[in-house]
């Protein structure tokens, strides 16, 4: 079976092409089928590829999204993925919104799939300059979504 899965941050720069290459790599290492995609839910960014500093972090553990660019979550994207993991509250609350009133992809938060609870979000490195640290829980989320599926 084939999971479809979208993760959603704010610009589309930083979290979500992260969480996005790293699930590849992961599931790919581990023979598990996806299909991935990552937008924002806003349009500041559409086009541009991922934040610099985001990618250096994201390279120098192995991960390669160079060839993402950003985008935004269309109505569409409820209907054509399975899941929607949002990085934080607010990207949650705006997916709720957007959401179509009857089916659709579940909607859930990153750090559900976190080992632990020591975090309710994935910071935003864009503005925390923590990209390390974002792509620590984003790694750990990304172990607990694939024992999920």
């Amino acid at each position: 079976m084939t999971h479809r899965i979208l993760f959603v941050c704010l610009g589309n720069i930083c979290r979500s092409p992260t969480a996005e290459a790293v699930v590849r790599a992961k599931a790919d290492a581990q023979g598990v089928f996806v299909t991935l995609d990552s937008a924002g839910t806003g349009n500041w960014h559409n086009g541009e590829p991922p934040f610099g500093p985001m990618q250096d972090a994201a390279r120098a553990r192995g991960y390669d999204m160079s060839d993402l660019r950003a985008r935004q979550v269309t109505p569409d994207d409820f209907d054509r993925f399975d899941l929607i993991v949002a990085m934080d509250a607010q990207n949650l609350d705006d997916l709720n919104t957007l959401a179509p009133a009857a089916g659709g992809a579940r909607i859930r938060l990153m750090t559900d799939f976190a080992d632990t609870k020591d975090a309710t979000e994935v910071p935003d490195p864009y503005f925390t300059r923590d990209f390390d640290g974002a792509l620590d829980l984003i790694e750990r989320c990304a172990d607990g979504l694939l024992r999920q599926l």
